[in-house]
């Protein structure tokens, strides 16, 4: 048997606690070709090169792998997986409602709400000294956010953990074929589909001040949304929309706790969280990787001719630690400088959920840092998530040894 690449050493689980040493050694030739025809990119400039090409293709009919899925409804097909002009028109109409640039109060205007939830779910560690910040903290946040961005019950949260575990199931590369994981998606999506359908009745009858309500009755430039792009775009927000701020806000909770002297720092220097969370989205992404994407023609890249229809690995956490674009990438430093991450992908795919992201990291991470009195990790590493596309850790117990009380607004 041939000894395992360095890409399937990364997608191995046993290697998700510290996978940097590998994509170090991935770099070495930026674009490499797996046995199954996959075509491995792992160097920054590389990377950015193909995020912005639109000879490289998100539509999943069009990947070399896919098949017609079978004993179920298909899936909505979301913006996420289009290609222009229909990626384009749909991005636009989303982006409309959402936040930035045509809607820029909406993302900021959460902050006081997302502090009050923030210190509600650390108030609720009162009366021990030991937490689970995954399960009691960095998921029921996002989740709740999510959730009130859409006008979805707060009652019905709880439907979408099953939802969303199932669907990060299908992004992992290591879970059977691609049209198995296809077919899988389409399934929890067409369930989740169901659900949204009824929600956005209520709110085409009695219209809020939510997204599904503003994507069913604000045309825009772009016109109204119909009803299955509506659908779509919430089950890509619901699901996907908080599933990467978990990590983002477990992974961040651990490199804090491995660095003391920045969580210090930013006890007394509340400013520094903006740069702060920048510096842990490059050194600790969220998405380490794409494995959705394929050529539609032929790319000369680094020396090599990626073919058309070849499937691409585009490695983020690898492109985020280029030396040749990050001088010291392996060392944590929030005073960094230029500080352009791929970590929300780049071009035309950019991440839309982006500035909520941001905001919540920054809110979840402040509290935290001021409310928890001597805290400190109970196992180092953590147990991680099997998936290597979506890494974060399972669980993130630790100790401390009071709670602050809450004061002002973070």
């Amino acid at each position: 048997m041939a000894p395992a690449s360095i890409y399937q050493q990364i997608l191995d689980p046993a290697n998700r606690p510290d996978p940097y040493p590998l994509y170090a050694e991935l770099r070495r030739t930026p674009v490499t070709r797996e046995a199954d025809g996959t075509y491995v990119v792992s160097t920054y400039d590389e990377v950015v090169a193909l995020l912005h090409d639109p000879r490289v293709s998100s539509d999943p009919q069009r990947h070399p792998s896919a098949t017609p899925s079978e004993g179920c409804q298909e899936a909505p097909v979301s913006f996420l997986n289009l290609d222009p002009p229909d990626h384009d028109r749909l991005r636009g109409q989303a982006m409309w409602c959402f936040g930035p640039p045509h809607s820029p109060g909406r993302v900021e205007s959460l902050r006081p709400w997302l502090a009050e939830v923030a210190n509600g779910l650390i108030d609720g560690f009162f009366g021990g000294n030991r937490v689970d910040l995954v399960d009691e903290f960095s998921y029921p946040l996002p989740v709740t956010a999510i959730c009130h961005v859409l006008g979805v019950p707060r009652e019905d949260e709880p439907r979408f953990h099953q939802w969303a575990d199932g669907v990060v199931e299908t992004i992992d590369p290591n879970t059977g074929t691609f049209a198995e994981r296809r077919r899988r998606r389409d399934q929890i999506f067409a369930e989740t589909s169901e659900y949204l359908g009824t929600l956005a009745d209520a709110h085409a009858d009695r219209p809020g001040d939510d997204l599904i309500s503003g994507l069913l009755t604000d045309p825009g430039p772009h016109g109204l949304m119909s009803r299955a792009d509506v659908l779509s775009t919430g089950v890509l927000l619901l699901v996907a929309g908080h599933e990467t701020t978990v990590n983002l806000i477990a992974n961040g909770v651990l490199t804090l706790l491995r660095h003391p002297d920045m969580l210090e720092r930013l006890r007394h220097e509340p400013d520094l969280i903006t740069p702060l969370v920048e510096e842990l989205l490059r050194y600790e992404p969220p998405v380490q990787m794409r494995t959705n994407r394929s050529t539609v023609a032929d790319i000369d890249l680094a020396g090599t001719t990626i073919p058309k229809g070849a499937p691409l690995a585009l490695m983020l956490a690898a492109a985020n630690r280029d030396p040749r674009r990050f001088p010291d990438p392996d060392r944590f430093d929030p005073d960094r400088t230029g500080n352009v991450h791929v970590s929300f992908n780049s071009g035309i795919h950019y991440c839309l959920g982006a500035p909520l992201a941001r905001v919540e990291a920054q809110i979840a991470l402040s509290a935290l840092a001021r409310r928890l009195v001597n805290p400190r990790l109970v196992t180092d590493p953590p147990p991680y998530r099997p998936n290597p596309e979506l890494r974060g850790p399972r669980h993130l117990l630790i100790e401390y040894d009071d709670l602050a009380p809450a004061t002002g607004q973070l």
